[in-house]
Parts: structure tokens; C-alpha cells; sequence
């Protein structure tokens, strides 16, 4: 019997730092860096990070839901962003570094839904929950530099998650618990 494969898609800033958090798990069968979201078709870097395009930098997941649960992903995912932010992420400014979670299924939108819900609820952030759930759109992958950055580009990457201000967030706010 054949595996059924899903994607998950979302938006969390700068696509480098969105790949490996996501990439280490059993059941996940690709992470690409891509675009998504806006009205130009096929854009190239240089276009999204304008602002011109209207796509967001985006992670699409190939996934095993047998084995990696959506509600998994979901988990993952809002400890790697700050959700409070509209202007977009850390470092990263503008409208393509927003955050968004992009649905596939009826399915996915209602986890999406509830989890920000309890994320909401949870009272972790002081500044309401502003991620944007969003029907998923046509979806490009970004150009080949940008495929697997956080392997490809160790000392690079490292150094760009410093300077960003992602991990001492993350640190402050998900890893008090531990």
C-alpha cells in the first residue's frame, strides 16, 4: 500500500531559519524553501523580498501524517516564529517575512484554527496572536541557493540566526518550561 503524503505550508520570516526545525523528524520527506501567496507567477528572490510580488517566504513540508501528525507540525511551528508580530520577523522586515500558516485541507484548517486559539489563550504572549490562517495558494520553490541553506551554509546560517534575534525568542519564551 502506497503512503498518502500531505503538505503543510508556513510562512515564518526568513526561509533559512524555517528548514531545520522541521527537517529532523522521522515522517517529514521534504522541506522546500519557496514563495507563496501572491500575484506574480513564478517570482525570483530578488521580486519577493521587495515587497512587489506579494508572496510571503514560505516552507512547504511534505509529510507522512501516519507518522508526523499535522498537529505535530502545527507544534513546531509557532515556537519557531514570534506570532505577535505583523511587520515580520525578527530582523526581518517587511510584508514577504510575515507570518501565516497556509491550509491544504478543511482538515488542517481547523487544527490551525484551534491551535492558535489555545495558543491565544495560553497567555505566553501579552500582544494578541496575529498569524494569518489562509487557504493555501500556488506555491514556488525559491532558486537552489536557497534549498537546504542551514547545510549548505553552516557558518552563514549560524551567524544569521544570531544577529536575527530568533533563538534568545525563542529561549524567552518556549524554553522557560524545560
Amino acid at each position: 500500500m502506497e503512503k498518502q503524503l500531505e503538505k503543510a505550508t508556513f510562512a515564518g520570516g526568513c526561509f533559512w531559519c524555517m528548514v531545520k526545525p522541521f527537517d529532523q523528524w522521522d515522517g517529514i520527506h521534504s522541506v522546500i524553501s519557496g514563495y507563496s501567496g501572491g500575484h506574480v507567477i513564478n517570482p525570483n528572490y530578488k521580486e519577493v523580498k521587495s515587497g512587489q510580488s506579494g508572496h510571503y517566504e514560505v516552507v512547504q513540508i511534505t509529510f507522512d501524517p501516519t507518522i508526523f501528525p499535522y498537529k505535530q507540525l502545527l507544534e513546531i511551528y509557532w515556537q519557531q516564529i514570534d506570532p505577535t508580530d505583523d511587520r515580520g520577523q525578527f530582523q526581518d522586515r517587511g510584508d514577504s517575512y510575515r507570518t501565516a500558516i497556509f491550509y491544504h485541507t478543511d482538515e488542517q484548517k481547523e487544527l490551525a484554527e484551534e491551535s492558535k486559539h489555545v495558543l491565544s489563550e495560553s497567555g505566553k504572549f501579552k500582544k494578541p496572536i496575529v498569524t494569518k490562517i489562509i487557504p493555501a495558494a500556488p506555491f514556488y520553490p525559491a532558486e537552489e541557493y536557497h534549498q537546504n541553506f542551514y547545510k549548505k551554509n553552516k557558518e552563514e546560517y549560524i551567524e544569521d540566526r544570531k544577529k536575527s534575534g530568533r533563538d534568545e525568542f525563542i529561549n524567552a519564551h518556549w524554553n522557560k518550561e524545560k
